[in-house]
């Protein structure tokens, strides 16, 4: 598992929309290192104990209120105990003009100071879910990853077992790719992975005999996706005969990734076998699943149900 992603200072403010009012000369160098945020209220009153020196500091219109109440030589002390304690961005949201102390400030100690127009509330949760998004830890995983009607089916397998032929057939069925070969599983959040492609291959698939083809091109931009959720994971193996398949699927197998454990299923590869449509069956019968219903469990109960009723016939017989 590769370590937490460091995200550049110009890329939050980029995705966020941020009008920036002051920019040291680091600016392009300065590197977000946590997702967790602080709103300095305890910290502006002199409180810095626990202070993490690292987040991204907001201010919002309680803390402006407060500041608003100090004459201009406590709110200076405040403002500049605050900036002096190191922060790599301080965003004043509402559109609310900062105080002349904080841009004075910013420029004393080399920190970006920007504004924003959306509300406390929903700045705070855009960044949160953005950072959560671009610093979650992941992996790069050798396999394919295709949406399946709205599920994320990762087929993996050994080189050659036929997992990117059975991407171009789904595609050609109307399906969607997302990678192919290499596919980066973000965990963002204890229950949901996310996979996508690398920039460099995105949209490419090889088929042996073919070479590289350009999916996006040649099927239309119906037929891509940058990230899709990891529903299904279908591993593909040659048949043998030494091995014994689930014919039944009573039991949820499972495939666990960066701590998640995510349903999964082993298909058998041989010749005659249509692993497009068996991959598109899956894909449906794990929906199912999580909307409640389980075939193989349903059939079960009818077969216990219909032997209980016969041995119940049997004995009104004998008697």
């Amino acid at each position: 598992m590769s370590p937490n992603k460091i995200v550049p200072l110009k890329h939050v403010i980029d995705e966020l929309g941020l009008r920036v009012l002051y920019a040291p000369d680091s600016y392009d160098n300065t590197e977000i290192v946590t997702s967790e945020i602080n709103r300095p209220a305890l910290q502006l009153a002199g409180f810095f104990d626990a202070y993490d020196s690292t987040r991204i500091q907001i201010v919002g219109m309680v803390e402006t209120i407060y500041l608003r109440g100090l004459d201009h030589e406590e709110r200076s002390r405040s403002i500049d105990r605050l900036f002096a304690a190191g922060l790599p961005l301080l965003v004043v949201t509402r559109s609310i003009e900062p105080f002349p102390e904080m841009v004075e400030a910013a420029r004393k100690y080399g920190v970006t100071l920007a504004q924003s127009s959306a509300t406390t509330s929903e700045f705070t949760a855009a960044l949160i879910s953005y950072l959560n998004v671009e610093m979650a830890p992941y992996i790069n995983q050798h396999g394919v990853l295709v949406e399946v009607y709205g599920e994320g089916v990762l087929l993996l397998g050994n080189s050659g077992v036929g997992k990117s032929e059975t991407a171009i057939e789904l595609v050609k069925r109307g399906h969607r790719l997302i990678a192919d070969d290499s596919v980066e599983i973000k965990r963002v959040s204890s229950k949901t992975l996310v996979g996508t492609a690398p920039e460099i291959i995105r949209h490419y698939i090889e088929l042996r005999g073919i070479g590289i083809v350009d999916v996006r091109r040649l099927f239309g931009m119906g037929s891509v996706k940058l990230t899709e959720k990891i529903d299904l994971v279908v591993h593909l193996e040659p048949w043998s005969e030494d091995v014994v398949y689930d014919r039944m699927g009573m039991e949820t197998e499972y495939t666990s990734i960066l701590g998640i454990n995510v349903p999964s299923v082993t298909i058998p590869v041989k010749p005659g076998r249509n692993l497009a449509i068996i991959v598109e069956v899956a894909a449906m019968n794990n929906r199912q699943k999580k909307l409640g219903y389980n075939a193989a469990a349903e059939l079960d109960a009818k077969i216990t149900s219909g032997s209980r009723e016969a041995q119940m016939l049997s004995e009104m017989n004998e008697v």
